[in-house]
């Protein structure tokens, strides 16, 4: 008789998938930037800097998921649809 086979581990019941789904992602990541100032509340002014520096990932991250969704077909207006804002203004600030 031939040795069962281990199952991969995505197969195994009950065991959860590594992948996160996106909503998932982005509101852990903004739980750890509420905590993150928390963090600082509680008295470490010299990293007050480093958290206004998110601000600027954060505008990097948009443009490269923007350039990306653009390469992927995507309209200004559905971008800008996502977004909240106008075709125009979507265009003029990620549209470097």
């Amino acid at each position: 008789m031939a040795p069962t086979p281990t199952p991969e581990p995505r197969q195994t019941p009950g065991r959860r998938s590594g992948r996160v789904e996106n909503p998932d992602y982005a509101a852990f990541a903004r739980r750890i930037i509420r905590a993150h100032g928390r963090r600082i509340a509680a008295g470490d002014v010299e990293a007050l800097p480093d958290l206004l520096s998110l601000a600027d990932e954060l505008e990097r991250a948009t443009q490269d998921a923007v350039i990306g969704l653009r390469q992927a077909g995507y309209s200004w207006a559905e971008i800008a649809a996502r977004l909240g804002t106008t075709r125009q203004a979507a265009q003029q600030r990620w549209g470097r």
